[in-house]
C-alpha cells in the first residue's frame, strides 16, 4: 500500500508560522489517513523552528538564503527540515508528497520572492525541492485530483 508524505498543516496540525493550520477536508485524504497511508511532516518544525514563528521567505536560491521578515537567517533550520522530510519519505517508502503551496519549505511550484510583499516566483520551496531532486513527485493542495490519480496508478502498478 503506497504512502504519501503530507504537510502536517494540511491535515489540521497547527504548525503554520502563525500558529494556524490549512486543513484540507477531503474524503480521499480521510480514507487514506484511516488506512495509515499518510506520513505527516512539517519541515520547518522538524528543522527546529518554533510555532508560532516569524514569517520567512527565500532571499536567494544559489546560494540558498532564507530569512525572517526581521532579517534573521533561518537557512540552517530550513535545510535540516528538508533533509529530515526526505529521510521520512524514504523510510516510509512514500510514492509522492502532498505539500502546502507557496510555502518556503513545501511549495512545489512557486514561493514568495523574499520581499515580504506577496509577490511570487516560479521556484520550489526547500523541502519540496529536496524531494523533487530525489525522485519524489510533489503535489500541492490545488492539485488534489492529480495526486489522487497518481497514487491510484502507482498503487495499481506496484
Amino acid at each position: 500500500m503506497s504512502k504519501v508524505l503530507v504537510s502536517a498543516c494540511l491535515l489540521g496540525a497547527k504548525v503554520r508560522y502563525d500558529g494556524r493550520d490549512n486543513l484540507l477536508d477531503h474524503p480521499v485524504l480521510k480514507r487514506w489517513q484511516q488506512q495509515g497511508r499518510l506520513v505527516t511532516v512539517c519541515p520547518e518544525t522538524l528543522g527546529g523552528l518554533p510555532t508560532p514563528r516569524a514569517p520567512a521567505e527565500t532571499q536567494s536560491r544559489f546560494p540558498i538564503l532564507i530569512t525572517t521578515s526581521a532579517g534573521e537567517d533561518v537557512t540552517p533550520q530550513f535545510l535540516s527540515g528538508a533533509e529530515q522530510a526526505l529521510e521520512l519519505a524514504r523510510q516510509h517508502d512514500c510514492c509522492c508528497a502532498l505539500m502546502k503551496a507557496r510555502s518556503p519549505s513545501c511549495g512545489n511550484q512557486e514561493i514568495y520572492d523574499g520581499t515580504f510583499s506577496g509577490n511570487l516566483v516560479n521556484a520550489p520551496g526547500v523541502a519540496a525541492d529536496e524531494l523533487l531532486r530525489n525522485g519524489f513527485p510533489v503535489f500541492n493542495e490545488h492539485q488534489l485530483e492529480d495526486l489522487i490519480q497518481f497514487v491510484e496508478q502507482y498503487s495499481r502498478a506496484a
